[in-house]
């Protein structure tokens, strides 16, 4: 959605940190690999090989209040995909939170409005 925003590094830092998402809970599901995909298309990186890098370097790179938002929102997204909240995307999640510094209101907010989002977009 605004990924295109995101600085080149904040990109490349994004689809590092959605691919371990995508990751976390031991497969990459159906739904989440062409995400990942559409990710790497909006931001011009088609090519871009995944390094794996880790969870606490990634997350430093993002600095402004927008982009950590942007990235908050489509990581919810990619992990609403599957219709499987698990475990380990919860953890992630809220480490995520943590290290952006999220109010619990305010991410909780935001959660929300991406579940419902995720419900007006499959088709009835």
């Amino acid at each position: 959605m605004f990924l295109a925003e995101l600085q080149l590094e904040e990109k490349i830092a994004f689809l590092e940190l959605a691919a371990l998402i995508a990751k976390i809970d031991g497969n990459l599901s159906i739904y989440e690999s062409p995400i990942i995909n559409k990710y790497k298309k909006e931001m011009g990186l088609e090519n871009y090989k995944i390094k794996g890098l880790v969870i606490d370097k990634i997350l430093g790179l993002f600095r402004s209040e927008r982009a950590k938002n942007i990235v908050l929102t489509e990581i919810f997204r990619l992990i609403f995909s599957d219709g499987v909240f698990s475990e380990a995307e919860k953890e992630s999640v809220r480490l995520i939170k943590k290290h952006f510094g999220f109010d619990s209101n305010e991410f909780e907010n935001l959660k929300d409005w991406i579940g419902k989002i995720k419900e007006l977009s499959i088709p009835r």
